[in-house]
């Protein structure tokens, strides 16, 4: 299972955010269909973009509430001041992706930063 966990600014594009998943599965070699869903943070459900996106592409979202997050924070591989003030997780977009599968989930990398979009990819499976 690979989730995509996304990070954005208010008012972004959907267009903005089908960049960063694509950056985020190009960087990491992964391709599309293999994306389980996408992954947000609660404050994230108003982002008409984020639902078009995951629309255009197939996925579902899984919102991941405030406390999730922050239980996944000393997991995540990066550190954003304006992630911290707005979700309390130190990368809501890697944290979101972690939280979405659980304690077995991995980060494939740090998040990939398009924008005003953020991309993490996390896993259930070993990594090498």
């Amino acid at each position: 299972m690979i989730v995509a966990g996304l990070g954005s600014r208010k008012g972004v594009t959907e267009a903005e955010v089908l960049a960063a998943l694509h950056a985020g599965l190009a960087r990491y070699d992964v391709a599309l269909a293999d994306i389980e869903a996408l992954a947000v943070s609660e404050d994230k459900t108003g982002e008409p973009a984020i639902h078009a996106a995951a629309r255009s592409v197939g996925l579902v979202v899984v919102v991941i509430g405030r406390a999730s997050l922050q239980r996944q924070s000393a997991r995540t591989l990066t550190t954003s001041r304006a992630s911290l003030e707005a979700t309390g997780a130190s990368s809501a977009s890697e944290a979101a992706a972690l939280a979405a599968i659980g304690e077995r989930a991995r980060l494939l990398g740090p998040r990939v930063a398009t924008g005003p979009v953020t991309c993490a990819l996390a896993t259930d499976e070993a990594l090498p």
